[in-house]
């Protein structure tokens, strides 16, 4: 498998195989794309220094590094490359999920898989490439959304405990994201705990004037407002 999210690495069972470092961006590349990628393209994109032949020979030599470790991992010929087929990648599994939560064709295991922990949730951290900024970010806002309508889901399943652990994911992820910090209020209230939906929107009142000088949606104080009276007051 190569994994992407955190440090880039390859394992095979429980074995890791160590990536050379010159070959690395030329994986990630290749796996954030699901068509076969012209060897140009890869060349100029990886290697943008206005010297085409230098370009072509630098991808040549990482497909040349990766062809000597011991696991097959990048079909190439004279035009085109793309990943192998039987090399499973991470970040198309968390997609696969993500989607069909989004789209509300979860199973329930997919619904009740744990929530990853906030750094989890980064492409490819510490790379600056254009093409990994513009991907990380938009893989990123994909799994908050997920996560959101996974805490939704797990609610009306009346799973509240699980849907609060997820919400609170979703927002440990993105703090200042206020409709992660609905779905974490709207679980807490589910589940009964008014006081604890209560502290949530303080918390986030809080963040949100002391970073960006704003006050919460007042719709949010809305959903403590509607249930108050059925918790007594």
């Amino acid at each position: 498998m190569l994994h992407l999210f955190g440090e880039l690495s390859v394992s095979v069972g429980s074995r890791r195989v160590d990536v050379p470092r010159s070959c690395g961006r030329l994986l990630a590349f290749l796996a954030l794309r699901p068509c076969r990628v012209e060897r140009p393209y890869a060349a100029g994109s990886l290697w943008p220094v206005h010297d085409e032949a230098r370009a072509n020979g630098n991808l040549r030599s990482a497909l040349w590094r990766l062809n000597r470790m011991d696991v097959r991992l990048v079909a190439a010929d004279k035009h085109g490359l793309t990943m192998r087929d039987e090399v499973l990648i991470d970040l198309r599994t968390v997609s696969t999920w993500a989607t069909h939560v989004i789209e509300g064709r979860a199973t329930p295991r997919e619904l009740r898989a744990a929530p990853p922990a906030p750094d989890a949730l980064e492409l490819l951290p510490g790379w600056y490439d254009d093409w990994a900024l513009m991907e990380r970010e938009r893989v990123r806002q994909r799994l908050l959304h997920a996560l959101e309508c996974q805490s939704r889901q797990l609610t009306r399943m009346g799973l509240c405990a699980d849907a609060v652990d997820v919400a609170m994911a979703a927002v440990g992820a993105e703090p200042l994201r206020e409709s992660a910090q609905r779905v974490l209020i709207e679980a807490h209230l589910a589940a009964g705990n008014w006081v604890e939906a209560r502290r949530s929107l303080g918390v986030y009142a809080d963040l949100l004037d002391r970073e960006l000088g704003l006050r919460p949606d007042p719709a949010l104080s809305g959903l403590l407002r509607r249930d108050a009276p059925s918790r007594g007051r």
